[in-house]
C-alpha cells in the first residue's frame, strides 16, 4: 500500500493536470464556436457590402468589401423601381395569417395526440408525422390543381391555406405538451372543465417558450418561402417580396446592388421578432421533448 501511494502522483498534480484539460476543452469548444460563427456571418456580410456597392465594384476582383464611396442611395432606388411597400405588406399579412393557423392548429393536433386516449392514437401520430418525408415538391402539382379547382389562383387564400397546417410544429408542441404534469388537467377535469377547457385554459398558458419557438420557426419560413408564391401569384397586388425581388434578376443582366440592398430590407423584421423572441426561443429548444409517454 505505502509502494503504491508513493507511485502516485500528488493531488495538486493532478489537480494541475485537470485544470489544463479543462482549459484545452473550452478553448477548442470556442475556437470551434467562433469559426462556425464567422462561417454562417460572412454571407450576410457581404449581402450588407454589395447593397452598398456600385455595380463595377459588385463585379470588382479582388474582393471589395468596403465600397470606395457608401452608396446608400441603393435603398431609396429599390423603393422606386419595385412597389417594395406592397409586397412588404402582402408578405407581412400571408406571414402573420399563417403563423396564427399554424399554432392553432398545430397546438389543437398536439393537445389531441398528448393528452387525449382514443383507437388508433400514436398510428395516426406517427402517420401524420411520416407526412414530413414527403418533399414539398412533390405536392406542388396537386395543390396548384386543387388551388385552381377552388379559383383561388392569384388570392391571398392559395397562399394562406395551404400553408397552414404543421406536421414538425405538432410534433414541437406535442413534445411539449407531454412535459406539463398530468395532475394539473386531472384537478381541473375533476372541477368539471371540458376537454377543450383544459386546452385553453391550463395548456396554453404554461406553454409559452414552445408555441413561441415554434411562432419564430414558422414566421421565418413563411417569410422566406419564395417556389409556392412564385406559382400562384400572377399580379403586384398578391406578390411578396421573395417574389417581387426577383425581378431584379434577368436573362442579360442581374442588378445586384438593388437586389441586395431589398434583401437587407427584408431580413431586418425577421431578425429584430428573432431578437425579441431570443430568450423564449432558446427556452423552448431547451425545454422541449423532455417529457415522457
Amino acid at each position: 500500500m505505502s509502494e503504491s501511494a508513493g507511485n502516485a502522483p500528488p493531488l495538486s498534480q493532478a489537480a494541475g493536470q485537470k485544470t489544463v484539460q479543462v482549459w484545452l476543452r473550452m478553448i477548442f469548444a470556442y475556437t470551434a464556436l467562433v469559426i462556425g460563427s464567422a462561417v454562417m456571418i460572412l454571407p450576410f456580410l457581404w449581402v450588407v457590402s454589395t447593397s452598398l456597392k456600385t455595380s463595377p465594384e459588385v463585379f470588382a476582383y479582388p474582393v471589395v468589401w468596403i465600397p470606395e464611396v457608401i452608396q446608400w442611395g441603393n435603398y431609396p432606388m429599390v423603393l422606386e423601381l419595385l412597389p417594395f411597400g406592397r409586397y412588404l405588406l402582402n408578405t407581412a399579412f400571408v406571414t402573420t395569417s399563417v403563423t396564427i393557423l399554424e399554432v392553432v392548429t398545430a397546438s389543437l393536433a398536439a393537445f389531441a395526440f398528448a393528452r387525449l386516449r382514443f383507437r388508433g392514437r400514436d398510428k395516426l401520430f406517427m402517420l401524420y408525422l411520416g407526412t414530413l418525408m414527403i418533399p414539398g415538391q412533390v405536392t406542388l402539382i396537386p395543390n396548384f390543381l386543387l388551388m385552381r379547382w377552388f379559383g383561388w389562383i392569384d388570392t391571398y387564400l392559395a397562399l394562406i391555406v395551404p400553408a397552414a397546417f404543421s406536421a414538425f410544429g405538432t410534433f414541437l408542441l406535442r413534445q411539449f405538451f407531454l412535459s406539463i404534469p398530468r395532475e394539473l388537467e386531472e384537478a381541473a377535469r375533476v372541477d368539471g372543465a371540458s376537454p377543450f377547457r383544459v386546452y385553453w385554459q391550463i395548456i396554453m398558458p404554461l406553454s409559452g417558450p414552445a408555441l413561441a419557438t415554434f411562432a419564430v420557426f414558422s414566421f421565418m419560413t413563411q417569410w422566406n418561402a419564395f417556389l409556392w408564391p412564385m406559382i400562384v401569384t400572377q399580379s403586384e397586388g398578391t406578390r411578396t417580396l421573395t417574389v417581387g425581388l426577383r425581378f431584379f434578376q434577368d436573362e442579360l443582366v442581374t442588378q445586384f446592388n438593388y437586389l441586395m440592398a431589398g434583401t437587407v430590407m427584408s431580413i431586418v423584421p425577421v431578425l429584430v421578432l428573432f431578437l425579441a423572441l431570443q430568450r423564449y426561443f432558446v427556452r423552448g429548444i431547451a425545454m422541449t421533448g423532455m417529457g415522457g409517454r
